[in-house]
């Protein structure tokens, strides 16, 4: 499967990116590093969505795992990368305005998928996704950079995602695996570790909103972020698509990354744009 959108948005979605996406909501998202997009999302983009999660869910892909522990009464299912076999995921990059959303607060001339990943937070769950930073899990350097974190369901306040507004400035922190916190990617003492935020979260400006279906959350890759479980009968389904701009480089990794791209490095060079059919160029020219 291949993605491409047109050139210049369709008039339909320059309206709605012109109403939704202001100049203040970029503002915001460059100095706090995270942003609430209300209801850019229509009714018919985010059914699409939920049937692309509920087929990922009926049929995972080899890269599914279960990110709770087995005594947890509910269940955290995950997977990666699947835009290219599910139909719906394709589309939803491809046809709705989110691409467009991501180049405005990138402020990018180009934008380009990254990849998708889908969260699943059944009832009852109690697995917290602890205080992390998302990049110096991947294998890209560079600041122009966007994940949209598109629940398809009601999320209250406490199951919500939280930001530390300002972090995506950094430091990077040390990434740690979130079961055991092992230091499987950086070396031990290479990276800054993270704070104890939840020992005193007054200290911090912690951001986080209540979600109805249609509203899109979008973060930098650097931004701390966290969130609960889901402690009342509602599951919490989202979808998270990620998105590059012009300033992206690939920086390959001596360790496996979250996700793994196997092979990448033998085709695309260290410090080379991310121009490869894996990465589709959605908005923008080919240079």
């Amino acid at each position: 499967m291949t993605l491409s959108t047109p050139l210049v948005p369709p008039h339909d979605l320059q309206q709605r990116l012109r109403e939704r996406v202001t100049d203040a909501l970029v503002a915001d998202f460059a100095r706090d590093g995270a942003v609430c997009i209300r209801q850019l999302l229509t009714p018919g983009e985010v059914a699409l969505l939920r049937s692309g999660i509920d087929a990922n869910l009926a049929a995972p892909s080899p890269r599914a795992k279960v990110a709770s522990r087995p005594d947890d009464p509910g269940r955290f299912f995950e997977d990666f990368c699947n835009w290219q076999d599910i139909p719906a995921f394709g589309r939803f990059i491809a046809e709705t305005p989110v691409a467009w959303a991501a180049q405005r607060l990138m402020q990018s001339a180009s934008v380009r998928l990254y990849h998708d990943h889908v969260l699943v937070k059944e009832p009852g769950t109690r697995q917290r996704t602890p205080w992390h930073q998302d990049q110096p899990y991947y294998n890209i350097d560079g600041t122009q950079n966007v994940s949209l974190w598109i629940p398809v369901d009601p999320v209250a306040r406490e199951a919500t995602l939280e930001f530390v507004a300002g972090s995506h400035r950094g430091p990077w922190r040390m990434p740690r695996t979130f079961m055991d916190q092992q230091a499987r990617w950086f070396p031990e003492g290479s990276l800054a570790e993270l704070p104890d935020i939840e020992a005193d979260r007054t200290a911090f400006p912690i951001l986080g909103w209540e979600i109805a279906p249609g509203d899109v959350v979008c973060f930098h890759m650097l931004a701390l972020h966290a969130s609960g479980g889901v402690p009342g009968p509602q599951r919490r389904r989202v979808f998270s698509v990620r998105f590059l701009g012009d300033d992206t480089r690939h920086a390959p990794r001596a360790w496996k990354t979250s996700p793994d791209f196997p092979g990448l490095a033998d085709t695309l060079p260290a410090g080379a744009p991310m121009a490869h059919p894996l990465f589709p160029l959605l908005v923008g020219e080919a240079g």
